[in-house]
């Protein structure tokens, strides 16, 4: 990647430069300063005592607060704030860059890890455009970032409640460029160079078609005419130099979706295997007898289980008070269809709730038939008696 000058000037300009970028003349972008952070979730339990977890860890660790730019109320903050721990690592090649030594883990309290590698950016938009391809299921970094959640799991295990690495990752790239050149106003640079912009959102080298570009840019959020910030499913690409707010909501929202996804297929092996309890048929003298707890008591710790992490997801950040943020995470949500899962988790617990009531009456209408039999045998019993000779009536 070409290394030109670094120009550590602002955005802001004058009307020339406008002029300048808007033109089919003008010269090529070329990425003066810029950071891109490669994220990457895992679920590494039901839930996680932070207390107990920080106390682990020796160095490297301090509580993660959403660091406001703009005036907010206190009160829009993580509850729990997640415990992030630094730590030193060997650079990852990623094409012709590396990543930085500093690796960045965030914990949550809902029993996941958020990994995140730094990666300079500067250079032509061409590129970034490398980069996003390269950092599409790059092999290198889902390696790297899976052993040190393994790592972390171990320091922190007495921590966490039910402790095990997930097989499902979720993957988000975030590039923040804070200066170009030439220098131009956000809105003239994603007017001008809309297919670059919309091939690295989409890590696609091939030429997008208009209503693609139109899709991977039409979440577009800005709190000044000198930002702005284009979200899509796979990335999200900001136009600012201040970003330590925006991008904390960007990661929390890819970690709910690891978690909303990890769920979902607990829910659907949940709900093989309550359908399996519920129909199978047995002549065992436990069953007869309404004793199959185990099936009853499964079904209710999972039930249990997964609504505690589906609450825990869902609490975890007040969106209250600061509006910005709010819009972010709301469009974050939307683009990661966060609503839908959301709606799927609930139809599936309760549909787990059915099938809990259905083994439990199940269970109670088999005790009361041994019941009924064990009176009509006694009954039974107590006529013949009074027919057999010697005994007393």
């Amino acid at each position: 990647m070409d290394t030109p000058q670094v120009d550590h000037g602002s955005n802001a300009i004058d009307a020339g430069d406008v002029d300048e970028c808007a033109s089919p003349d003008a010269p090529a972008l070329v990425i003066t300063e810029g950071t891109c952070h490669a994220i990457f979730a895992y679920s590494i339990g039901l839930s996680v005592d932070l207390g107990e977890a920080e106390r682990r860890i020796s160095c490297g660790k301090q509580r993660e607060h959403i660091k406001h730019k703009h005036r907010a109320p206190l009160y829009f903050e993580y509850d729990p704030p997640p415990l992030r721990v630094t730590r030193k690592s060997s650079p990852v090649a990623v094409g012709p860059v590396v990543t930085d030594e500093d690796v960045n883990s965030v914990v949550y309290e809902f029993g996941a890890v958020s990994v995140a590698y730094t990666i300079p950016l500067r250079g032509r938009l061409s590129d970034l455009l490398d980069l996003s391809d390269a950092l599409y299921d790059h092999e290198g970094l889902l390696a790297d970032s899976r052993r040190r959640a393994v790592e972390l799991l171990r320091t922190i295990e007495p921590a966490v409640i039910k402790p095990g690495i997930s097989e499902l990752v979720e993957e988000y790239a975030i590039y923040e460029v804070s200066s170009t050149r030439p220098q131009a106003a956000p809105d003239c640079l994603v007017s001008r160079f809309r297919q670059e912009f919309a091939q690295v959102l989409r890590a696609e080298r091939t030429t997008l078609s208009e209503q693609e570009v139109g899709g991977a840019l039409g979440c577009r959020l800005s709190f000044s005419p000198d930002d702005a910030v284009l979200i899509d499913w796979n990335a999200t690409l900001i136009l600012d130099g201040d970003t330590d707010d925006v991008r904390s909501v960007l990661e929390y929202a890819n970690v709910e979706l690891m978690q909303l996804r990890f769920l979902d297929d607990r829910l659907d092996r949940a709900l093989r295997e309550s359908y399996s309890a519920v129909t199978k048929r047995s002549w065992r003298v436990p069953v007869l007898l309404g004793l199959d707890a185990g099936d009853l008591r499964r079904v209710a710790e999972l039930q249990m289980d997964s609504a505690l992490l589906f609450e825990g997801v869902n609490n975890t950040v007040k969106l209250l008070g600061d509006q910005y943020l709010a819009r972010v995470y709301r469009a974050a949500s939307d683009r990661m269809h966060l609503g839908e899962w959301d709606t799927s988790i609930l139809r599936k617990l309760q549909t787990l709730e059915s099938f809990y009531e259905k083994m439990s009456d199940r269970r109670t209408n088999r005790r009361m038939e041994v019941l009924e039999w064990i009176i009509i045998v006694l009954i039974a019993v107590s006529i013949l008696v009074s027919f057999i000779p010697g005994l007393p009536g």
